[in-house]
């Protein structure tokens, strides 16, 4: 039986792997923990490290397995109250779509996971989904979407660099 603090360890080892760039590693990692929290009914660190290699996974460039992964893993911070992880995850199963080419799925889920990041008071995560949003509105040659989507990315962050207030000034003047 694997304990909490071997699991601990294997994912730790796994995001140092995932950083080093070591994909296979990190996915047989997040793999192997997963599995170990399902077997201690850790519902929540399991969904954590399925998030995990999901992403993973996507680096690897398997996006249907990717969803497979992520999927419904965002139910389960849900009902754990943890509205930061399930924007995550909900964000990443929009990732996932969005490299399946499936742009309706994921432009729903993109801003789905904008939503529980307001809920939460995460701008800057939400910033960063809105703006994969818009990015997924710009590739379809809707630019004033896509604009509107990119004001309001920008307007989520709580500490806009002078970067991101500059292309909003930028933005707003292109919008009228």
């Amino acid at each position: 039986m694997t304990t909490d603090s071997e699991l601990k360890k294997l994912a730790e080892e796994g995001k140092l792997a995932f950083e080093a760039g070591n994909y296979e590693t990190a996915a047989d990692m997040f793999g192997n923990a997963a599995k170990g929290y399902a077997s201690l009914d850790d519902r929540v660190n399991e969904a954590e490290m399925k998030n995990n290699l999901s992403v993973t996974l996507l680096k690897l460039g398997k996006p249907q397995e990717a969803l497979d992964t992520v999927s419904g893993t965002d139910a389960v911070f849900a009902e754990a109250k943890d509205l930061k992880r399930q924007g995550m995850a909900v964000g990443n199963q929009a990732s996932a779509l969005e490299a399946l080419k499936r742009s309706d799925e994921a432009l729903g889920a993109y801003e789905r996971s904008a939503q529980i990041f307001a809920d939460a008071h995460e701008g800057d995560l939400r910033s960063m989904v809105l703006k994969s949003a818009a990015g997924i509105k710009l590739k379809r040659g809707k630019v004033a979407d896509s604009a509107v989507k990119m004001v309001g990315s920008l307007e989520a962050k709580e500490k806009p660099s002078i970067f991101d207030r500059l292309l909003r000034f930028i933005v707003r003047l292109v919008v009228r």
